[in-house]
């Protein structure tokens, strides 16, 4: 199995951050999803590069049998410490530990960017029943406020080449390959509460933040940590808030 390096160092040693930092993901996003992609007590659900099971959980309210995937052994077994009952396999989104046409519905959260893009588009239609579905679903930062712009400043100069979210390129994949209908897009809104270590584990959970020198990463973490308590909107707050875009796609097999 081939992870991006910036993946395989960052959340391997991300777990602790990932599990405080990473924000939730709205309800009304959840429901969304789960009444599109049909998703019911007979459906069996593959949560594809799962991290710390911040999504697959929620997935278990639908009443499913949800099976996470998850490629690096630090988020395993963070995973493994916090929700003993779900079944999660070790393997890739271009590599799916399931059989052919098995799986009614397939979901990446916060992970589809990472992956070899036209590789996994093939494999999810692998796995995937007639007529299954993929649900992908990112929070991306609002960075319409100034604080949260100052931040994306502190984070990008040190993204190295990983594949980010707000780039579209996953998108090619999908036209590339022509095995699923058009992807369709619907947004919600949704602001993490926290402290300013909430946020500085947030930006700490970034992989190529987390795959630093311990040096330069304590350094990004201070910047953070500055911004935080000294920007007119955020300074002498004892709760900070957060805003997000939830964006969720789906489509369906052909």
């Amino acid at each position: 199995m081939t992870i991006h390096e910036k993946a395989a160092v960052g959340f391997d040693r991300a777990g602790d951050s990932y599990e405080r930092g990473r924000p939730e993901y709205p309800q009304d996003a959840i429901d969304f999803l789960v009444k599109t992609l049909q998703i019911d007590p007979t459906s069996t659900v593959v949560d594809l590069g799962a991290g710390t099971g911040k999504f697959t959980k929620l997935l278990t309210q639908a009443k499913a049998t949800v099976i996470a995937v998850e490629p690096v052994e630090g988020m395993r077994k963070k995973f493994q410490s916090l929700y003993p009952g779900i079944k999660i396999l070790s393997g890739t989104a271009e590599d799916i530990p399931m059989e052919d046409n098995s799986v009614d519905a397939v979901i990446a959260a916060q992970a589809f960017h990472w992956f070899n893009g036209p590789a996994a588009v093939r494999e999810i239609h692998r796995v995937l029943k007639p007529n299954g579905k993929i649900g992908l679903i990112w929070n991306a930062r609002d960075e319409s406020l100034a604080w949260v712009a100052e931040l994306t400043k502190i984070i990008d100069p040190h993204e190295g080449g990983a594949p980010r979210y707000k780039t579209m390129n996953w998108k090619k994949a999908f036209v590339e390959t022509n095995l699923f209908s058009r992807l369709q897009l619907q947004h919600f809104s949704y602001s993490q509460v926290g402290t300013v270590e909430t946020i500085v584990d947030r930006i700490g959970s970034i992989s190529f933040i987390s795959a630093l020198s311990e040096v330069d990463k304590q350094k990004v973490l201070t910047q953070v940590r500055n911004l935080v308590q000294s920007h007119p909107d955020t300074k002498s707050r004892s709760e900070v808030k957060l805003p997000y875009r939830t964006d969720v796609y789906w489509c369906e097999k052909i």
